[in-house]
């Protein structure tokens, strides 16, 4: 499964931006290559860059890092339900409720990198059972229909998008 399989009816328009961040990738090779890309990327962020943020009100580094890790469960969850064929429509959630109570700059950097390592990894371990059926199935995730493998796709694209910010606003 590659990413420039994906059909513009498979996911919402606000994920655009984050699979345009995204070539040729097979998804579950990207899956755990993307991770060890951006895991290595953020540990050589100078230390005194971790818990910076460029404007009043936006969040740090380790507050994006919780972030993507909350997100990527969210997702996962997600896709387990789609690919099981769960008809439930599955709301939205409010990102920035979640960074502020989540407290991520409350942590270490290597707490954080491990968590969205194993998070990454549980994510990997669940597409590898789905099959070619299963990533094609769809669900309703705030109000909108995705597929399973789009689901994937925007985990790998989101990571990117936010790693893209950190170069050009954070460094």
């Amino acid at each position: 499964m590659r990413a420039n399989q994906l059909q513009t009816t498979e996911y919402a328009d606000w994920y655009k931006p984050y699979l345009a961040t995204l070539t040729d990738e097979n998804l579950l090779e990207e899956l755990e290559i993307s991770l060890h890309k951006f895991i290595r990327f953020v540990q050589d962020i100078p230390m005194d860059k971790h818990d910076y943020a460029y404007a009043e009100g936006k969040w740090t580094i380790k507050d994006i890092i919780q972030h993507l890790i909350d997100c990527e469960r969210i997702f996962s969850y997600r896709a387990l339900c789609f690919a099981r064929n769960d008809a439930t429509a599955l709301p939205g959630f409010d990102e920035n409720n979640y960074a502020k109570i989540a407290l991520g700059n409350n942590r270490t950097i290597m707490s954080l990198l491990t968590e969205l390592s194993a998070v990454r990894h549980a994510t990997l371990l669940l597409f590898k059972t789905f099959s070619e059926d299963d990533l094609l199935r769809t669900g309703i995730a705030f109000n909108n229909t995705m597929t399973v493998r789009a689901i994937g796709f925007i985990i790998i694209g989101h990571q990117n998008h936010h790693q893209n910010i950190f170069e050009t606003r954070y460094l």
